[in-house]
């Protein structure tokens, strides 16, 4: 193999390699995001139970 051709398989290799990362990512900042969303609900759930206690 010459050196071009084992360029070409190292970019590929490198390509599919930050493609597979960048899948993860995205489907980790999904989960990220619903923790948030989840979390912002118990603060919410919370808070209103403790108005309810001062009134």
């Amino acid at each position: 193999m010459s050196l071009i051709d084992e360029d070409r398989v190292d970019l590929a290799a490198t390509f599919l390699s930050l493609t597979a990362e960048a899948a993860e990512l995205r489907i980790r900042v999904t989960e990220l995001r619903q923790e948030l969303a989840d979390l912002g609900d118990r603060m919410n759930v919370i808070s209103t139970a403790l108005r309810s206690t001062r009134s």
